[in-house]
């Protein structure tokens, strides 16, 4: 079984010849197996040398290849590329940072074997900061109330895919893509087991509260509409509560004749409508956005150097 190592690469040139290492050692355990095994790198851009350092593991391995973006396009597609760019019968999406312990890929060839096209590596959050350990599990309890797949805390992108899954994901065209919920959304058979994270080797992560925060916005709007119907719900909500109030003006009216209303009211209502109308502004301006880019119908990368024949997104 040929088994291709997909780890998408943005400013790892401190760390790639290492990780590179480390995934070797992996495949010369596993060839006894009879597993051999491909790395395709997809460098997103980066602006250090881990261009130059790819094109130098290339041309030492014949093993490795590597696919480099115009420009930085984001882990989204550099995942898609890897996925186009692999060949092998099962497919390890990890990171290049060594976060993802490349000595837990023969367990997940081991489980592969025992019939799962999915094998899900679960981070134990053990040791993480009791508030990020609480807003995770809230998120994941929140967003698995809006989706139509279940999320599970801590699964991230290191899993081993079958060749089926893989295909699946593939044939999965749409631009705004996020992969967390795609391979859930395809299904197959699969199992997780759990790892303690390890630390970053070099540099910092490209994550920033901003960056997490739009990821959890993908998460919620990629795989439903509720968002458009609760904003449908709030406005009939809204509508009652006028209706009473407005019952309940006349009423006193008629009972106790007019009376100047309550200023506090009055501006409170007004900026409360106002925001929440703003919001749900918001939430159909990301719809509409959504269906912007899909009608456009660019690619999702445009590559500049590859060892790769084919590559779907480039463009001459």
């Amino acid at each position: 079984m040929l088994i291709s190592i997909v780890a998408p690469c943005y400013n790892e040139e401190d760390v790639i010849e290492r990780f590179h290492a480390e995934v070797q050692k992996v495949a010369d355990v596993l060839l006894p197996l009879g597993h051999d095994m491909e790395f395709v790198y997809v460098d997103d851009g980066s602006r250090d040398r881990t261009l130059a350092l790819l094109q130098q593991l290339a041309d030492r391995d014949g093993r490795v290849r590597y696919v480099s973006f115009s420009r930085n396009f984001g882990k989204e597609a550099a995942l898609l590329a890897g996925l186009r760019h692999a060949s092998g019968d099962s497919v390890v999406v990890m990171d290049a940072d060594l976060q993802h312990p490349p000595e837990l890929i023969p367990r997940m060839v081991e489980l592969r074997g025992e019939g799962y096209d999915q094998v899900l590596a679960r981070r134990s959050r053990r040791g993480d900061r009791i508030t990020r350990t609480l807003t995770a599990r809230l998120y994941y309890r929140l967003v698995n109330r809006l989706v139509d797949v279940e999320l599970v805390d801590g699964v991230g992108d290191f899993r081993l895919l079958s060749r089926r899954v893989v295909d699946a994901v593939l044939a999965l065209t749409e631009y705004n893509r996020f992969s967390k919920g795609l391979f859930a959304w395809v299904g197959f058979p699969s199992t997780t087991f759990e790892y303690e994270n390890a630390t970053r080797e070099h540099g910092r992560s490209s994550w920033t509260l901003k960056s997490l925060l739009n990821y959890g916005i993908d998460g919620v709007l990629s795989f439903n509409n509720r968002p458009l119907r609760a904003a449908l719900h709030l406005g009939m909500g809204l509508l009652l509560c006028a209706g009473v109030y407005t019952a309940w003006i006349v009423v006193a009216a008629l009972l106790n004749g007019v009376q100047t209303p309550g200023y506090v009211t009055i501006i409170t209502a007004v900026t409360a409508l106002a925001g929440v109308q703003m919001v749900m502004l918001g939430v159909i301006g990301e719809y509409t956005g959504r269906i912007y880019y899909e009608v456009k119908g660019r690619p999702h990368f445009l590559v500049k150097a590859t060892n790769v024949e084919r590559t779907k997104d480039l463009i001459p």
